[in-house]
């Protein structure tokens, strides 16, 4: 029994920040009814594929949607709308992806399905919004990163913005929604009623900048990466190359880091600079480049080992889920039947959870896994 249990999700949502949400539901235990197109989630045929309980799934589709049920609907004709309104009907909560107005064209906007289940927790996750003047700009992940100002801070050496290693916008509104609705439901337990939740992966990512972009919130001058603590200024929170063209990362700028370094490195005299404004530390960034560079980055993992230092080797993903902690912190698990799974971040205390099967796509009302 997980602790959602007995709560019912009906979700249209597709690709990453809904399905994220409602699997962090499905793993705890709620009963979350995907509702797809004929032709399915597109996520479903996103490669890599990998082998779950016998059959081929896409390794994307599986982790952002294990433990639900799958059912085919369209929603423009009678017969779907009649089945959905029947999920609905003995829904706790309600979940859409689509664009502004879609749901209100298809006749299942929170109004509509209010009026079927009074009490229903409705939650829209879109771009921008369901109003003001960007509300029906075309976007995903990257475009809201860019229009949000953490592209121009996702940059180079050259200062040129690159492309972003997360789709943050996108699981920073996952996240958000899930809040949202969870403080719904505590909400509904003690008033009875529903409530409606506009969720933007825009009004989600830009709380994320409150610790980088002081300057400009408090209505100065954007930061600039090479002259900001978190962002390239600072030689304790920087990337440095090493002999073999590998890389090793620096993360932690407490003063007790630099002072350990610089001691087993020789160089106490650069304490100083440690300690300076970011933007002001470039002869110790220039020595610490040239000193990682003068050994392997496995090198430098051996030499680190007795060393009180906020340092990392910078890990591809088959070197960091093949490291030692995923295996003890059980965070790769492979389900019944085959197909690996990362497993949620939230788990408790004295439960053990295991990966829900696949959802194949039925048509009908939902009712089969």
């Amino acid at each position: 029994m997980g602790k959602l249990s007995g709560i019912t999700v009906v979700d249209l949502s597709q690709f990453l920040p809904g399905p994220m949400m409602t699997v962090m539901m499905a793993d705890q235990g709620a009963d979350v009814i995907k509702v797809e197109p004929a032709q399915g989630d597109p996520a479903r045929e996103q490669a890599p594929f990998d082998t779950y309980g016998g059959d081929q799934h896409s390794v994307w589709f599986a982790n952002l949607n294990r433990g639900k049920k799958s059912v085919a609907l369209d929603l423009k004709a009678e017969e779907g709308k009649a089945a959905l309104r029947e999920l609905v009907a003995r829904a706790d909560v309600f979940v859409e992806g689509f664009r502004p107005g879609v749901m209100s064209r298809l006749g299942f906007d929170y109004d509509a399905v209010k009026s079927i289940k009074p009490d229903i927790v409705y939650c829209s996750i879109s771009a921008f919004g369901q109003h003001g003047e960007l509300a029906h700009h075309p976007a995903h992940d990257m475009a809201v990163q860019a229009l949000a100002g953490f592209l121009a801070v996702n940059d180079g050496p050259d200062g040129a913005p690159v492309v972003p290693g997360a789709a943050s916008a996108d699981l920073a509104s996952g996240l958000t929604a899930l809040s949202a609705v969870l403080m719904a439901l505590v909400g509904r337990d003690r008033s009875g009623e529903g409530a409606y939740i506009d969720c933007a992966m825009f009004d989600s990512i830009l709380p994320w900048c409150a610790h980088t972009a002081g300057s400009a919130i408090a209505g100065g001058p954007s930061p600039q990466s090479s002259a900001q603590r978190s962002l390239g200024g600072a030689a304790f929170y920087q990337i440095y190359e090493t002999q073999d063209g590998q890389h090793v990362a620096l993360g932690g700028r407490e003063i007790k880091f630099a002072r350990n370094l610089l001691t087993a490195l020789n160089r106490m005299d650069l304490l100083p600079q440690a300690e300076a404004p970011a933007g002001e530390q470039s002869e110790l960034i220039a020595f610490l480049r040239t000193t990682f560079s003068s050994k392997t980055r496995d090198q430098w993992v051996d030499w680190f080992v007795d060393k009180d230092v906020a340092f990392s080797p910078v890990l591809n993903f088959r070197e960091a889920l093949d490291e030692p902690h995923i295996a003890e912190r059980g965070l790769l698990v492979e389900a019944d039947g085959g197909g690996k799974h990362i497993a949620p971040a939230i788990r408790f205390a004295g439960e053990i959870w295991a990966p829900g099967p696949i959802p194949k796509l039925n048509n009908g009302k939902g009712d089969e896994q």
